[in-house]
């Protein structure tokens, strides 16, 4: 039986961004949230200290260790990993950060029919990953996921590592959004790439990934020098 650390920190980010467009529309994507509440519960069950960010999901997960802080566009993400991530060992942005937004919203007003075609100016949102990896404090772990169609896939998700500088990738197929199973690859910066044993539940990927994390961990400790 493994014997898991008790006072790892983890940061977990899950579910989707909602970016206004009007008082009653918003810019989303269809993440459900699933694979990141999953390894919550499994970080829990390792006995972790464990937060999760949790975008606007219809699930609402049942723990009794897990902090949750809630968001729901990328500029509260921002805010939250900006005083939740600082201190944490380990980070996964498992959340599906919209690549763009309006500049500026309708807010308190909605945009009629009756008023004709409307041109929709978009913006880039903040790359929160890459900036929260150009900030970090030695020592942390920062996972990555990158989901993209089979063809492209692994192009794709080491182009991402490389211009993020995470140490790590999850490389999943676009039919992983919404579906019961997860067949993926995890990409790291420094080591060989870890493969699932095929499509496996998002209960037992988190457990998988969080195998990876802990094993990865376990080892930058050992070459810690003695303080003794």
């Amino acid at each position: 039986m493994t014997e898991h650390h008790p006072l790892r920190r983890v940061v977990i980010t899950a579910g989707p961004t909602h970016e206004p467009i009007d008082a009653v529309r918003y810019l989303a994507n269809r993440s459900s949230g699933r694979l990141g509440i999953a390894l919550a519960a499994e970080a829990e069950r390792r006995a972790w200290d464990v937060t999760l960010l949790l975008g606007p999901v219809e699930l609402s997960p049942n723990y009794t260790q897990v902090r949750i802080k809630r968001f729901t566009t990328a500029a509260d993400l921002q805010a939250l990993l900006m005083t939740e991530a600082k201190t944490c060992d380990v980070l996964i942005m498992a959340a599906a950060v919209a690549d763009f937004r309006p500049p500026s919203t309708s807010q308190g007003t909605k945009i009629r029919r009756s008023d004709g075609t409307i041109n929709l100016v978009l913006e880039s949102t903040p790359d929160l990953l890459a900036e929260f990896a150009a900030s970090r404090r030695p020592g942390q772990l920062i996972i990555g996921f990158a989901l993209e169609s089979r063809d492209l896939l692994e192009v794709s998700a080491r182009e991402k590592l490389a211009r993020k500088g995470v140490d790590g990738i999850v490389a999943n197929p676009l039919e992983t959004m919404g579906a019961d199973t997860i067949e993926a690859s995890l990409i790291w910066r420094d080591a060989p790439a870890e493969q699932t044993p095929g499509p496996i539940s998002k209960d037992a990927f988190a457990s998988w990934l969080l195998d990876l994390v802990e094993k990865r961990q376990d080892s930058k400790e050992a070459h810690l020098p003695s303080t003794g």
